[in-house]
């Protein structure tokens, strides 16, 4: 398997199994090699936490890319989560242009809403800046709440396929390649991901576990994306990701008051077990 290495885009919260503390261990495990660009410093992440430190760094991003040109790093994938800020998706837009290899595979996560809300510190004006980076995706990773947004859909709470499908259609009008939707249920007790490529429509369905955990939408397009620089197919990458962020969850409940993240550690090995099985059926 070709040496591959990929950047990932997002924020540090020092406390909280979340961004690039769940991206970097995660993408690691899967045998990638992972390099990292923090958009901000967190004490801890928001969800829950009070009085937490935040330092924005994107007067630093500027400097580092040069310096990366000026040393010729080009990376094989760049992947973003969290970013702080309209200046900082233009930013990572001129990153993917300047140190993407030939063959650089995208994938955004946007993370900035979910159960209907945009995240504290966000506005319409961040999600239009939102489309333009998904616009070139190879691979868009959204929840249903951030699809609505970018769609210019309503949000549902209750929904069928055709509402699915018609937030699929329009963000695929944005430009991205492939769409990866979180989080879609079509009945009780159950959960899933749709997985749109080549105008194709696939729905893998697992068991919705109750409660949830912070940090989750993190722990699976990691997982996703360290399953894809696999060569494993979108589809089976999807579904990877998903078995391991309800393995995390199963962990997490075990424990009383385990609030602020999800237990990837522990099943870590589970996630490198499956893209092994995987990557035997490829040779």
């Amino acid at each position: 398997m070709e040496d591959k290495k990929i950047l990932t885009v997002q924020d540090i919260s020092c406390v909280g199994q979340c961004s690039l503390t769940v991206a970097l261990p995660i993408i690691s495990a899967c045998g990638i090699e992972t390099c990292v660009l923090p958009s901000a410093v967190l004490s801890t992440h928001t969800g829950g936490f009070k009085g937490y430190t935040f330092r924005d760094l994107t007067d630093d991003i500027p400097d580092i890319v040069k310096h990366w040109k000026s040393e010729g790093i080009s990376f094989n994938a760049i992947y973003t989560g969290y970013l702080g800020s309209i200046e900082q998706i233009d930013m990572v837009c001129d990153i993917m242009k300047t140190v993407a290899s030939k063959e650089c595979i995208k994938v955004v996560d946007p993370a900035m809403a979910d159960n209907g809300k945009l995240y504290p510190g966000f506005d319409m004006g961040f999600v239009q800046a939102m489309k333009k980076l998904c616009g070139g995706a190879d691979y868009l990773l959204p929840n249903i709440t951030e699809a609505s947004f970018l769609a210019g859909v309503e949000y549902k709470n209750e929904y069928d396929k055709n509402y699915i499908l018609k937030l699929i259609d329009k963000l695929w009008e944005l430009g991205c390649n492939n769409v990866i939707l979180t989080g879609v249920s079509y009945e009780a007790g159950k959960t899933g991901v749709v997985v749109y490529m080549n105008g194709e429509y696939s729905y893998y369905e697992h068991e919705k576990i109750a409660g949830g955990c912070h940090g989750t939408g993190d722990i699976y397009s990691s997982a996703f994306v360290g399953a894809l620089m696999n060569d494993i197919d979108a589809y089976s990458a999807a579904k990877i990701a998903a078995d391991y962020v309800t393995d995390c969850i199963r962990e997490t409940m075990k424990l009383d008051n385990h609030w602020y993240g999800a237990k990837f550690e522990p099943v870590l090995h589970k996630l490198y077990n499956r893209i092994n099985e995987n990557r035997c059926k490829l040779i």
